[in-house]
């Protein structure tokens, strides 16, 4: 393996829907026809060798899904970007590519493990229609109010209950923004919940989140939530923010992909910042 290189991608509208081996079986697939030199595992049945870190869970969207890629030869990361974004489909976007720091001399090696180890937190958008921004807002200061919220939910081990409350950094409520909504439901409540929660073990998932409100304060969304992660990566305890987990990487290696604003291209988004409205608000 001559070189790896770290991607940033979304998932987006439709595709929210799509689990992730279907997503790991379409980037394989992107890969052989942009026909990037992936490299492959030895054995009986090799294997591209291409790993995923943080994936969202089916039904979720995302701005911010990573995997990592070994090459056989060496290529530009921006061109790898822009052969693979488009032979992807709609919905499954590409928005950053770097590469890897290869240990060289006085280098400590790359630990596997090194890169999710920077996905320490994720911050979250969860739409609830149909639901009032001061319903959301008393419910979210009743959950914050808590010392200790469990919730029990279906593992691998079996059910389990566990501690919410503890793993949430940041939780906000507001109100949609009524030109982003369609015209006939403007009328209708839709709150947004905003929140920060930290990667742990049992991993608490937003769906948990909206079970310890629904405990505490009972708030029942009357539709299924629209849930979006926006960012994740290493959490600042002080402020609550997240940075970039591939800043590292970057600050090694030229700028790639949409990082291009020093050569004329176009901005990429930053961690927490959507593409679009499209890409939170989309309905099937």
């Amino acid at each position: 393996m001559i070189q790896r290189l770290r991607v940033r991608y979304a998932k987006r509208g439709r595709l929210r829907f799509t689990s992730h081996r279907d997503i790991s079986r379409a980037v394989e697939r992107a890969v052989r026809r942009a026909g990037i030199p992936v490299a492959f595992s030895a054995g009986f049945t090799p294997h591209p060798k291409i790993s995923y870190a943080g994936a969202a869970a089916t039904g979720v969207a995302s701005e911010a899904e990573y995997l990592e890629i070994g090459l056989t030869e060496t290529r530009d990361p921006a061109r790898v970007r822009a052969d693979l974004d488009a032979a992807l489909p709609p919905g499954l976007d590409i928005v950053d590519v770097v590469p890897v720091r290869a240990g060289g001399a006085g280098d400590a090696p790359v630990k596997p493990g090194a890169f999710a180890d920077r996905l320490e937190a994720s911050r979250w958008r969860i739409r609830l229609d149909g639901v009032p921004a001061g319903d959301a807002a008393a419910a979210v200061a009743a959950f914050l109010d808590a010392d200790v919220i469990e919730v029990e939910r279906l593992t691998k081990k079996g059910r389990r209950r566990f501690d919410v409350r503890a793993a949430v950094s940041v939780l906000e409520a507001e109100a949609d923004e009524p030109d982003r909504r369609a015209a006939e439901a403007a009328d209708a409540p839709c709150a947004i919940l905003r929140m920060v929660v930290r990667h742990s073990t049992p991993a608490v998932r937003p769906d948990d989140i909206l079970t310890g409100l629904r405990q505490i304060a009972d708030l029942a969304p009357p539709s299924p939530p629209l849930v979006t992660r926006l960012a994740q990566g290493p959490l600042d305890a002080a402020t609550g923010g997240l940075g970039d987990p591939l800043d590292p990487d970057r600050e090694i290696g030229p700028p790639s992909g949409d990082d291009a604003a020093a050569t004329g291209g176009p901005q990429r988004p930053r961690p927490g910042e959507p593409a679009s409205a499209d890409a939170v608000g989309a309905r099937p």
